[in-house]
């Protein structure tokens, strides 16, 4: 169980609160209800919260043996959007401990935001007496890949990880330098290198997977307990950013090297050697040590969305992989006073956190136009991964401080629009995107204000705002890099957030190109057990097409990890 514990100050929110976790045992015999609805105004106490929750509740305070918060979140439902100024809130759902819930239920029974609460704890499986006599091999160091050898190093199975970057200290040594108009390095970028993409993001933790068995809930604690924000425990829209992700990452890894895992950098995997559709074993293209040939019975695929040398590799060895949809648009700038103002309302004297935001739009065409990867006080970044390419993404740091909001404001495309059904299709149109993006900038983000793309003109200055960057920029003409259909839904899609969002569709919004990684082209498929049509291969994670963020892909690889370990213990449920 986790219960909070007061600051020096007493203090749990002001602003962005800062609060700290200990993990207690339960009084034995003791019960737990859920408390839904409690409002308090944004820099309030301990003590409020805790009165608060015994008004609610309508009992005496020594009744009342603790509590913990499962979610916070901000209500600026009635900030004074339309100009009326009005108060932002603190919502909170709570756990509360009470020796005689029963009898308090038969006294409450009506009030629907009272319930019997029971915490959902991730069972591990017990520890493996025997290892398998080959070590698993992972291929991939993002979060499905981490995830998946964590659970497997603490069966005792020493798995091997493989990661065609470097480890993260030295990959951000090779991003920055790239950033500040060196040459990119192809095997270890914003896309390649330990931690994976998600290394080089706002870090946002947030998911729609429903997973009742609490993997959702371990991922949390696994990023707290090597050195993410308690807050990410309950915060509504929990994130880490990138500089804090980038230690927990490391502390992840000398755990799992601690528990007998061996992690690889800077060495890509090249082929596999499959006999009568059975894996044997995996090659790379490091002959350091012998290790080039690497015997196993077990491969995790958690390549990672932009893998495409390895995509093709797979397909040309008969896995059996299908094109899927996603999306692709441009990233958009707007100053972050701006989107505060508009999703708070004014306040006053208020600290609050830069606000994120979430607008979606479906028009008659079909065309589905969303945010995606929203920033709040963040940055637009080069993460081009191939010679000659450029792609975008948005990161934000902890403290999300930069003076600028951004997000990936993108279209659906399906393989109509590849021209092409192959598993490759969606592959080929990423890079013919690229390319194209990469001439229009010649190798720089190509920019264009939200105005002067709807008037088809080339951007000669900045608006009432300037762009916050990771990358060297240029004005260029991001007119015709998507289909007219495609275009005119964007266009569309601007102008209907506008009206959620007061200024989004200003003309002076910054437009970088283009963002195509949104999730992977293709999915390698798998059975019910995890499986591919070749034996003991695991697709794994968003490259694999099964996941959509951190989040996801770190409970991918949990996943995966069950399956495998069900492979070597039949016992195992």
């Amino acid at each position: 169980y986790w219960m909070l514990m007061a600051s020096a100050e007493d203090t749990i929110c002001s602003g962005p609160g800062q609060p700290v976790f200990l993990q207690v045992q339960m009084p034995e015999g003791a019960a737990v209800l859920k408390v839904n609805q409690i409002k308090l105004p944004l820099n309030h106490s301990k003590k409020q919260l805790k009165e608060a929750i015994v008004h609610k509740l309508r009992i005496r305070p020594e009744e009342m043996i603790d509590y913990r918060i499962l979610k916070q979140s901000i209500d600026a439902r009635k900030s004074g959007k339309g100009g009326h100024a009005g108060e932002v809130l603190y919502q909170y759902s709570v756990a509360v401990t009470l020796a005689n819930e029963k009898q308090y239920l038969k006294k409450h029974h009506a009030n629907k935001d009272i319930l019997p609460y029971t915490p959902v704890i991730y069972q591990m499986p017990e520890k493996a007496a025997d290892k398998p006599a080959k070590p698993p091999v992972i291929i991939g160091s993002g979060p499905a890949g981490l995830f998946c050898g964590l659970m497997l190093a603490r069966q005792g199975y020493d798995p091997i990880i493989l990661e065609r970057g470097s480890e993260v200290h030295t990959r951000m040594e090779k991003v920055n330098a790239f950033w500040s108009g060196g040459k990119l390095d192809k095997e270890c970028n914003v896309q390649f290198g330990e931690g994976g993409a998600g290394t080089f993001s706002d870090g946002k933790l947030n998911t729609s997977v429903k997973d009742p068995s609490g993997r959702n809930r371990l991922v949390l604690e696994t990023f707290v307990r090597f050195g993410a924000d308690p807050s990410i425990l309950y915060d509504n829209k929990p994130h880490i950013g990138t500089d804090v992700l980038s230690e927990v990452i490391v502390n992840m890894r000398e755990f799992l090297v601690d528990k007998g895992a061996t992690f690889i950098f800077d060495t890509c995997v090249n082929n596999l050697d499959i006999v009568s559709k059975k894996l044997l074993s995996v090659y790379t293209d490091s002959d350091s040590n012998n290790n080039s040939e690497i015997k196993t019975d077990v491969c995790v695929l958690a390549l990672g969305h932009s893998a495409r040398d390895t995509f093709d590799m797979l397909y040309n060895k008969g896995f059996d992989m299908e094109c899927k949809s996603f999306a692709v648009g441009f990233r958009v700038e707007h100053p972050q006073r701006m989107i505060d103002e508009s999703q708070y309302g004014i306040q006053k004297k208020i600290i609050l956190p830069p606000s994120p935001y979430k607008v979606t739009s479906n028009f008659p065409n079909g065309r589905g136009v969303y945010s995606f990867c929203m920033c709040p006080g963040g940055y637009v970044v080069n993460s081009s991964s191939t010679e000659n390419h450029t792609v975008v993404n948005g990161m934000s740091y902890h403290d999300r401080n930069s003076k600028n909001a951004n997000s990936a404001i993108i279209v659906s495309v399906s393989p109509k629009d590849f021209g092409a059904d192959d598993a490759l299709a969606g592959v080929r149109y990423q890079e013919k995107l690229e390319t194209e993006n990469y001439k229009r900038g010649n190798g720089l983000i190509p920019q264009q204000l939200f105005g002067d793309f709807c008037d088809n003109r080339l951007t000669t200055a900045y608006g009432d705002f300037g762009s916050c960057t990771k990358g060297n920029t240029v004005f260029a003409k991001l007119n015709g890099l998507m289909n007219a259909d495609m275009e005119q839904s964007f266009k569309l899609g601007m102008e209907h957030f506008g009206h959620m969002i007061h200024g989004f569709n200003r003309k002076d919004a910054i437009l970088s190109g283009m963002e195509t990684r949104t999730s992977s082209p293709l999915r390698i498929k798998r059975d019910e057990s995890f499986e591919s049509n070749i034996s003991g291969v695991y697709p794994c994670g968003e490259g694999a097409g099964y996941a959509g963020g951190i989040t996801s892909a770190a409970i991918d690889g949990i996943k995966v990890a069950e399956a495998i370990i069900k492979k070597y213990r039949p016992d195992f449920k």
